[in-house]
């Protein structure tokens, strides 16, 4: 496809990098010459240095035939208003990013409605939400909904003297029959898409499917279900903070903020009223243990500092909180952290990233089938994706055991209906379902491609 990105920032250098791995034209646009400079260098891209909202700079881009345009500059209005002017001119779907609190639910819809914007983002709210789905199920590193939260798909990290050590997967479902699937593990840099004889090891990441109701019944039969947390330190009033918390003390959490800048806390202490708002040196050691540290279920490092936040969060786990998530943008960082012990991640770039490529890939196909959702997993050692199945579809009413589907490549679950079903041999894809496919192998566009075309 044709897409236009306008603001080459932090957000917009990643989804350049996402959306030319999937094969698709970009055209960036920036008005800072330096920028473009950098842009061109970098990436196999065409560039303008020009404003999103002059007419002539995205007429020259091109944008009447644009299949997809995205403004990801620093300004929520500039962004809209390159988002209107893009489909006056033109352009096929625009996506927006709208970060400041004050567009709530109801203005964003009506603005969506009013600027014929085909999507809107915020990094810091999807952020949060993420958060606050992961500390309702602390056990999980990282949590994915299917199929709008009816199939859950979450990420657990093996401690080193798990039960689970030296246990097969054929072993396992022997003696829990219960409805869930181990579909991926990753050890060290490498990620699997395991067979039966697959056998785990302390220290593995491993990838769960289950539905919601099954998923914490699941984990405690497995031995690896942590009580929610409900008393939670967040290090930095940021945006992400904001409305995490937001979402907490809606829950009735107990959460404390801390951060340096008093008039930041005066703000947050009017916002938040039911949070408790603490005006300090973040990096006081002496400060995080008498604001109790050491007794609070779960930390969280949301400043603006990548490093600060590695090093705040492995203080943390020096106190043995039992929960810790860390905001990291910067990919060099992950493996750092990692060998800290620190790997509940959150990152905005790659929320947002897991968004429009999304977007983009069901934009791109409808063949039989459509990608209804899409993360990446295990450190973007693998997909999973969610598609809806049509009548047409090549590969239904076909059981699995009979379908020879290509290495690397899982069916991990089946919403019919309200129903979640966990595929064996015997099940089958039908029309109208909701098929979430797990692959380790390069990129899925249809349904159809899970089969092997020998």
């Amino acid at each position: 496809m044709n897409i236009i990105i306008v603001g080459c920032g932090k957000i917009g250098s990643t989804i350049i990098k996402s959306l030319l791995a999937e094969g698709h034209n970009i055209t960036v646009i920036d008005n800072d010459p330096a920028v473009i400079t950098e842009v061109t260098n970098v990436f196999d891209v065409m560039t303008l240095c020009g404003s999103g909202i002059d007419s002539d700079a995205l007429t020259e881009a091109d944008v009447a035939h644009s299949d997809l345009l995205i403004s990801v500059t620093g300004s929520d209005e500039f962004n809209m208003l390159t988002c209107f002017i893009a489909r006056k001119l033109g352009a096929k779907h625009t996506i927006a990013r709208i970060r400041n609190p004050e567009y709530n639910e109801k203005s964003l819809g009506f603005l969506k409605d009013e600027l014929r914007l085909s999507l809107t983002i915020n990094p810091e709210r999807l952020v949060a939400r993420e958060i606050f789905n992961i500390l309702k199920l602390p056990t999980a590193v990282k949590i994915e909904p299917f199929s709008r939260g009816s199939f859950e798909m979450i990420e657990v990290r093996l401690k080193n003297d798990s039960e689970l050590d030296g246990v097969s997967l054929m072993e396992l479902k022997k003696k829990y029959p219960e409805n869930f699937l181990i579909c991926a593990v990753q050890r060290g840099d490498s990620v699997y898409i395991p067979s039966g004889n697959f056998v785990l090891k302390g220290g593995d990441k491993i990838g769960i499917t289950a539905s919601p109701a099954a998923i914490s019944g699941v984990l405690k039969k497995l031995g690896l279900m942590q009580r929610q947390a409900r008393n939670i330190m967040i290090l930095g009033a940021t945006r992400t903070t904001y409305y995490l918390a937001k979402m907490l003390t809606a829950v009735g959490s107990s959460v404390k903020i801390i951060d340096p800048d008093i008039k930041r806390c005066a703000e947050f202490s009017e916002l938040l009223p039911k949070a408790v708002i603490i005006n300090g040196d973040i990096a006081n050691q002496d400060l995080l243990l008498e604001e109790g540290i050491k007794s609070v279920d779960a930390f969280v490092s949301l400043t603006g500092i990548d490093e600060e936040n590695i090093l705040l969060s492995y203080f943390a786990s020096m106190q043995n909180v039992p929960k810790i998530i860390s905001k990291i943008d910067r990919s060099e960082f992950l493996t750092m952290a990692a060998k800290l012990g620190i790997d509940c991640i959150a990152s905005p770039r790659r929320s947002v990233t897991n968004v429009i490529v999304r977007y983009a890939r069901a934009l791109q196909n409808s063949i039989g089938s459509k990608v209804e959702t899409l993360y990446k997993l295990m450190d973007d050692g693998a997909e999973a994706l969610e598609f809806e199945v049509k009548p047409d579809c090549k590969i239904i009413n076909i059981p699995f055991k009979n379908l020879p589907t290509r290495p690397n490549i899982l069916v991990a679950g089946i919403v019919r209906g309200r129903k979640t079903v966990i595929p064996t041999g015997e099940d089958m894809i039908l029309p109208e379902d909701r098929v979430v496919v797990l692959s380790a192998n390069g990129r899925l566009n249809d349904l159809s491609d899970i089969v092997s075309q020998r």
